[in-house]
């Protein structure tokens, strides 16, 4: 009996330690047109969270592979969740406006698109500091993704790509 009790009480205060444990959707962002947006909106789906700059040798390519998956699996319950980020050699010196008036004019974007962000170092934004604590120091210049299963379960899994 008091192991029973014992074991119960195991599993009722790993399952409060589970739901108290931050992950990814817990953040929030703002995106590329200034407005404050929960990342929980996208729980549920497999989302591909990449770091994108406009003047990288693979800018073209990038953009355009990103858009094919957008447009391929979106409908699946897939997102690229795209951040701009100036910290790899300069390359997204743009203001947020012209970042998508580049992105959405040459490739017609239609996945989400979020501010310019730090994302390593003290400034870095606190999802990707998640992500850096999660993953590890592979985030910096291989641009590493993060996909889940869909509804969030499972183990996450990891995609390294240079973007």
């Amino acid at each position: 009996m008091v192991a029973a009790v014992a074991t119960a009480w195991l599993f009722l205060w790993a399952a409060a330690c589970a739901q108290s444990e931050q992950d990814f959707y817990d953040f929030k962002a703002v995106n590329i047109r200034g407005k404050l947006v929960s990342l929980e909106k996208y729980r549920g789906s497999v989302s591909l969270v990449v770091n994108v700059a406009s003047e990288c040798g693979f800018t073209d390519q990038n953009y355009r592979a990103l858009q094919q998956l957008q447009r391929d699996l979106g409908p699946h319950h897939f997102n690229v969740l795209a951040f701009p980020c100036n910290q790899f050699g300069q390359q997204e010196p743009d203001t947020n406006r012209e970042i998508e008036n580049f992105a959405r004019r040459t490739y017609s974007v239609s996945f989400p698109m979020f501010s310019k962000i730090a994302v390593t170092g003290t400034g870095a934004h606190p999802a990707f500091k998640y992500l850096t604590h999660f993953i590890g120091s592979r985030i910096l210049q291989s641009r590493p993704t993060l996909g889940k299963e869909q509804g969030g379960e499972g183990v996450p899994r990891l995609h390294i790509h240079t973007v």
